[in-house]
């Protein structure tokens, strides 16, 4: 649910907390007191763009903030871990904005986002239903997701989507092979067999790729190497000063010690091993000295290899793994095109094969949309009936269609609001007013179903009064037992239906003009709802009216 809304310095208000509860809030106030900038400040958390002339006067900047609890969180997780962001921690989510004259900023739970974000959070929080708003009721893509979840059909969906896969990738594999000309096709056979001739004919691997280059090292730094090499020989073995020479002499001294000093001949015997060391590594250095003297033809041949591998990585692919595994592709590639007319003559089998079991899926799951789109017409015109269309009639029209991947229909919602009129289709409907009646009607029936928490209604009492205000108002309270509602409404008999009244109202202070929003209580509510009723006399008859109509509403 929606927690707290704050609004800083937008446009008439300069600094208002409204705290919401479960259920069905209500928002009343005269005409131009700000009611519609509580549901401004909501659009934009919900992604709309800024217009800056919506900044205060005098004031640099303004800031909106929601505070959602969520008690299921999976939609929203969805959405933010898709754009990178950590998941709801304890099912809280803050969404802010703060609006500049040059710039914006908008934050979730602290994090910067883009608007794209703020969108598809809105998508799965809050559905708005009010003048010139392009409701998701309109959407056919919407009205057949309502009808599915209505029947419950999603196992039967799945089913379908499963064979309408299968047989969307046989359907794109016969199309790649028609695709061009046999010019064309005789192009890429030849174009392949180039590749993959050229791969083979370098007879590539990775292990010898790291031998080439370290031996292709050694003979770049040659004349370095044997330096080195010979410096080590020098120092160790050649000369008086040599180490060897020197390590011969000590050891020559501790035998002439042996007979003065009998732990002299275990010196002597240690200096003998290292003695043994010095003349191995000698040795090695001699014969690393002479392997690293290559031929000149050697490093050619090291040099037109290394080329190799470094052109073909760079024409195919970063590495020798990923030249050998396009190699392999354009095998398959190859084969699937030199046996072009076999292999399509195989795939026109199965695509017979799996459309025979697609369209039985799609009449399955036509039938089912069927049933459940009687049932589901039948009990929105019942709602309908108690929302001020007493011949209202509406419809869910199945046409079929192509195979897509929702199935073989069409689906589209049709209302005729009064007797002897046509049905159209909804989306055709141009009255604010009638669409959001048709919500409240639909939502009353998918309550369950529907997983959007929080529902905007504005206008929805457009044109009506008396006992369908009142019926309208039953229906919000009812559905604002799985959904929280947020209702801004003209009529008396709504507003006593709510389970939180909020009273708009504006002043002039010093000059300027202030908003300020209200949370009702036992004793201020009827006051407000006096002034709706149009008492001039809040002690009088509309003050009793008003307290007789919530005492209805506390009875029912």
């Amino acid at each position: 649910m929606l927690r707290t809304l704050t609004i800083r310095n937008l446009a008439v208000v300069d600094d208002v907390q409204v705290g919401f509860s479960e259920g069905l809030n209500v928002i009343t106030g005269e005409t131009g007191a700000g009611k519609s900038l509580l549901i401004g400040a909501l659009r934009l958390l919900m992604g709309e763009r800024a217009d800056r002339s919506m900044i205060r006067t005098g004031e640099e900047s303004c800031m909106v903030l929601a505070e959602f609890g969520l008690q299921e969180t999976d939609a929203v997780d969805q959405v933010l871990t898709s754009f990178g962001l950590e998941p709801c921690e304890g099912g809280l989510l803050i969404i802010r904005r703060v609006i500049r004259e040059q710039s914006s900023r908008n934050l979730v739970n602290d994090e910067p986002v883009t608007l794209q974000v703020l969108k598809e959070l809105g998508n799965v929080l809050v559905d708005m239903h009010g003048p010139y708003d392009h409701q998701s009721l309109l959407d056919v893509a919407a009205q057949r997701d309502i009808l599915d979840a209505f029947g419950d059909l999603h196992a039967i969906q799945n089913e379908y989507q499963a064979i309408y896969a299968t047989w969307k990738e046989v359907i794109d594999a016969i199309e790649r092979l028609r695709a061009g000309s046999e010019e064309e096709v005789q192009r890429q056979v030849e174009f392949l067999s180039y590749r993959i001739d050229e791969v083979e004919r370098a007879n590539l691997s990775a292990e010898e790729k790291e031998e080439i280059e370290r031996d292709h090292a050694q003979v770049a730094n040659m004349q370095m190497l044997t330096e080195q090499m010979s410096i080590a020989i020098q120092a160790l073995s050649e000369g008086e000063s040599a180490v060897y020479e020197r390590l011969c002499m000590a050891q020559q001294a501790l035998e002439k010690l042996e007979d003065w000093m009998p732990s002299a001949a275990d010196w002597s015997a240690e200096l003998g091993q290292t003695i043994t060391s010095i003349q191995e590594l000698i040795r090695s250095l001699e014969v690393q000295a002479s392997d690293v003297e290559m031929s000149p033809e050697r490093m050619q041949w090291l040099d037109d290899r290394l080329t190799t591998y470094q052109t073909l990585e760079r024409k195919y692919g970063g590495s020798v793994a990923k030249v050998l595994s396009a190699c392999a592709e354009w095998k398959e590639q190859l084969q699937e095109l030199q046996s072009r007319e076999t292999r399509l003559l195989e795939l026109d089998q199965d695509q017979q094969r799996h459309r025979q079991q697609l369209d039985r899926a799609g009449e399955a799951l036509h039938a089912a949309r069927e049933e459940a789109a009687d049932l589901l017409s039948e009990r929105i015109t019942r709602e309908l009936v108690h929302l001020g269309f007493e011949h209202g009639f509406f419809d869910v029209t199945l046409h079929q269609q192509e195979p897509g991947v929702h199935g073989m229909d069409a689906v589209e919602f049709g209302f005729a609001p009064n007797a002897g009129e046509q049905m159209r289709p909804l989306r055709t409907i141009a009255s604010s007013g009638e669409i959001s009646r048709v919500m409240l009607a639909v939502k009353s029936v998918l309550a369950k179903q529907d997983q959007i928490p929080v529902l905007i209604f504005d206008e929805i009492d457009a044109n009506i009064g008396g006992e369908i205000g009142s019926a309208v108002g039953r229906k919000l309270a009812e559905v604002g037992r799985s959904h929280q509602l947020l209702c801004i409404t003209h009529l008396p008999q709504v507003a006593a239906c709510g389970d939180c009244h909020l009273a708009v109202s504006k002043h002039v202070e010093t000059g300027r003009t202030y908003t300020e929003v209200r949370r009702l209580d036992e004793q201020s509510r009827p006051t407000e709802l006096a002034r709706m009723l149009g008492g001039e006399d809040k002690s009088g008859v509309s003050l009793e009216h008003a307290k007789t109509m919530l005492q209805q509403q506390m009875d029912l």
